[in-house]
This record gives structure tokens, sequence and C-alpha cells, in this order.
């Protein structure tokens, strides 16, 4: 939101120490071109209108690691499916994970959803961070402690 001033953005955080946080850094620096939204991602996406989104950033989601929990997790057929419908043409689906079988589940995902083609030209382009780039305490994190984060852009159709 700083490094583009005249662009809306919307951060969403359902959780209220993650919100918080946020909030607290907003203080310090307010944002006219942020608004935040403390509920469930979902909600937001039906309620929006339709092609209403330049893009759609998915930053270091909870990866719920156990294969039992994976339904779970937050990229899925049926957000894909919201995604698609609140994303313009040529919109960006944007992710970000160190956990490997995330990574794998949102390829396979959108690989299969006809909405959305990556767009890694050359195999160091999912090790490379999107230009403008924010980082995460996670990244920072997972690199730390070894892990390697993997960074997937997707065009909407």
């Amino acid at each position: 939101a700083t490094a583009a001033p005249e662009t809306g953005f919307v951060g969403v955080e359902p959780f209220v120490n993650g919100m918080a946080k946020m909030m607290m850094a907003v203080r310090e620096r307010p944002l006219a071109n942020l608004r935040v939204y403390d509920d469930d991602a979902t909600r937001l996406l039906d309620w929006l209108p339709q092609a209403s989104l330049d893009g759609i950033d998915l930053l270091y989601p909870d990866p719920w690691p156990k294969k039992k929990h994976w339904k779970r997790r937050f990229v899925s057929s049926v957000n894909l499916h919201r995604f698609a419908r609140v994303l313009k043409s040529g919109g960006k689906f944007r992710f970000a994970s160190d956990i490997d079988s995330y990574v794998n589940w949102t390829l396979l995902h959108c690989r299969v959803h006809d909405a959305f083609a990556w767009q890694a030209e050359e195999a160091a382009d999912w090790h490379r961070p999107y230009e403008g780039w924010p980082g995460t305490r996670y990244e920072a994190k997972a690199i730390r402690e070894g892990r390697r984060p993997a960074y997937l852009t997707f065009v909407r159709r």
C-alpha cells in the first residue's frame, strides 16, 4: 500500500492478534489507500462485485500441514471460483508459502481450474519474489529455519 498510493488495498485478517498487529502498524503509518476486514475472507469475496479486483495476494496462509486437515486450506476449487469471479480478466492471484505440500497443492488446484494460467517461464521463477514483494515475518522465519519460500503468480484468463 505504501509503494502504490494510487491503488486501493484491502487487508484481510480474521484473527484478533493478527488484526491488532496490523492496526498498530497502520496507526504508526496511516495509509489512505488501505481498508481492513476482520472476518472470513470468503464472506468478503462473496460480497464483492464481479470483476472488481486487479489482484489477490495470499501470503503464507495457514498450511494445515496434516493431511487430514488439507480440506481446510484456503486454496480450494470453491475459493478459486470465488477468485475467478472477483478478479478482472488479466488480474493476478499471487501465492507465497514455504510449505512444499501447500505449494504443490496450489499448483495442482490452479492448473485444473480453467480460469487461471501459471506465469512461470523458467525454473527459478517460483523461487523469486514478485516485483514489489513486501516480505513477511513468516518468510523471514522460514529462511532462518532453512526452508525455501515459493512465490506463485497466476493470471485470470
